[in-house]
């Protein structure tokens, strides 16, 4: 990385207080009106920055802000960019993540937070990490087995932290993809293009034939219809 200094500073102050398994978690789908939450966990295995850093130049880091690093926000990186670093953190040798959704059943049934909050409660299960230090991204968590857990809430962690980052793309990824069989499945609500969310032409599509059955029930406009379809 041509000898600037490591982007890596959150995670670096945390190794620092002799936490050797950094969490970063993420979510997806929390705003949208259909479909599964998605919540996503990186651990970076590796302190060397510069293993790293073919996705760094993906995501356009760089030092030049008197603030210091800034990560794009990985919700505004391209389609493609976001694929192809999926893609890297899924076979990168020195990164661990793994996934985890909560349906829109689940989601209607304790509220879309508590559900974002298990899918991430779920995801720290599946790494079976003994004493992992977490980094989520908000200002405030609900769930009283996250609160137990050593943590760190940091609003925008997703443009600020690499691992949150990393976890922010592979939740969305992850997610696009069921979004996108779902299309296949509700044709005529095109999730492929708006993944669930209340753009103007799913809250059309939604007017004129009412919601399907991953539509969330508890969810504006949609709680206010009578008619679901099976």
């Amino acid at each position: 990385m041509n000898g600037i200094k490591s982007p890596l500073n959150e995670e670096e102050k945390i190794w620092q207080q002799e936490h050797r398994f950094v969490i970063g978690l993420d979510e997806a789908g929390r705003g949208a009106i259909a479909g599964p939450v998605f919540s996503a966990a990186v651990i970076l295995k590796s302190q060397d920055f510069k293993i790293f850093s073919q996705i760094f130049k993906i995501m356009e880091i760089n030092n030049r802000s008197l603030r210091g690093f800034k990560i794009k926000d990985s919700k505004k990186l391209t389609p493609q960019k976001r694929e192809k670093i999926f893609k890297i953190i899924i076979s990168h040798p020195y990164i661990e993540y793994s996934i985890s959704s909560i349906s829109e059943k689940v989601i209607d049934n304790i509220n879309i937070k508590n559900a974002a909050e298990l899918a991430m409660l779920r995801c720290i299960l599946k790494l079976d990490i003994k004493s992992p230090f977490l980094i989520i991204d908000g200002n405030h968590i609900n769930s009283k087995k996250l609160k137990k857990m050593p943590h760190k809430l940091i609003v925008k962690a997703d443009e600020n932290i690499f691992s949150c980052a990393l976890a922010s793309i592979v939740a969305k990824v992850s997610r696009d993809k069921v979004m996108e069989k779902l299309a296949k499945k509700n044709p005529k609500y095109f999730f492929e293009k708006n993944k669930g969310y209340p753009t103007k032409q799913h809250l059309r599509l939604l007017e004129k034939y009412g919601p399907c059955s991953v539509h969330r029930k508890s969810f504006l406009p949609i709680k206010n219809q009578c008619i679901f379809e099976d």
